[in-house]
């Protein structure tokens, strides 16, 4: 019911930038938060930047300074800009909304995963 789409990723070198993009779309009466997650080769999915509906944001150390997670209420969109990328952010990057609804019933969904490979 509820349809993620993500866009941006790609290859960079160190130091260069990207944007990823992620899209909700369905049946969504509100969204409560909206978050980007990331899992690397034999590692486990980790948090990458959280934004609260309140537009409060919440990053991992590792990203802060560097990364920049907004969002476009109206097109119930999300953005992760990526600067300053080093070889390890490279990871499979997810967006994840969560929210409710039109039947009341929450929902937590998940996109289909964006590649971002920085190269040294």
């Amino acid at each position: 019911q509820v349809q993620l789409v993500e866009s941006g990723g790609g290859l960079v070198q160190a130091g260069g930038s990207l944007r990823l993009s992620c899209g909700a779309s369905g049946s969504i009466s509100s969204i409560n938060a909206m978050g980007w997650y990331r899992q690397a080769p034999g590692k486990q999915r980790e948090l990458v930047a959280v934004i609260a509906s309140g537009g409060i944001t919440t990053y991992a150390d590792s990203v802060k300074g560097r990364f920049t997670i907004s969002a476009d209420n109206a097109k119930n969109t999300k953005y992760l800009q990526m600067n300053s990328l080093k070889p390890e952010d490279t990871a499979v990057y997810y967006c994840n909304v969560k929210g409710r609804l039109y039947s009341s019933s929450p929902f937590d969904s998940w996109g289909q995963g964006t590649l971002v490979t920085v190269s040294s």
